[in-house]
């Protein structure tokens, strides 16, 4: 009985950590929506405006952490975790997907990229 009361308090620490990833990335979305509202109102000299840009981008970070931390607890290759993801976990993983494509840095891979370049100038030429 021992153990089964050490199991419930591992899934409750592993479904708090979920919780807290949960809770993050709403907040997350809501900074992100009043930058985009403030970017769209044209209110970009405000403070409030550099505020919400600087806690979205700390936000975001510790984001990535916990997921990061996450993907290595999950896939760590010495234990099968695999039975912990469910459909919350899946979410996370869904939505930590479409928030790396997002928010990488694409026009620096696209326009200092020299095999980006390379397949412009093929596409380009018109021999």
């Amino acid at each position: 009985m021992e153990f089964l009361k050490g199991g419930y308090i591992y899934m409750g620490f592993f479904h708090s950590y979920i919780y807290l990833i949960i809770i993050v990335k709403i907040l997350f979305a809501i900074l992100a929506t009043l930058h985009i509202y403030m970017k769209m109102s044209k209110k970009t000299d405000s403070d409030l405006y550099k505020r919400i840009v600087y806690w979205k981008e700390i936000v975001e970070f510790v984001f990535q952490i916990l997921m990061a931390f996450l993907l290595i607890y999950l896939f760590n290759p010495r234990y099968d975790h695999k039975a912990l993801i469910d459909s919350h976990v899946k979410l996370l993983l869904y939505f930590f997907g479409f928030i790396l494509l997002i928010t990488a840095k694409w026009s620096t891979f696209f326009t200092e990229s020299v095999w980006f370049k390379y397949i412009q100038n093929i596409i380009g030429d018109e021999h």
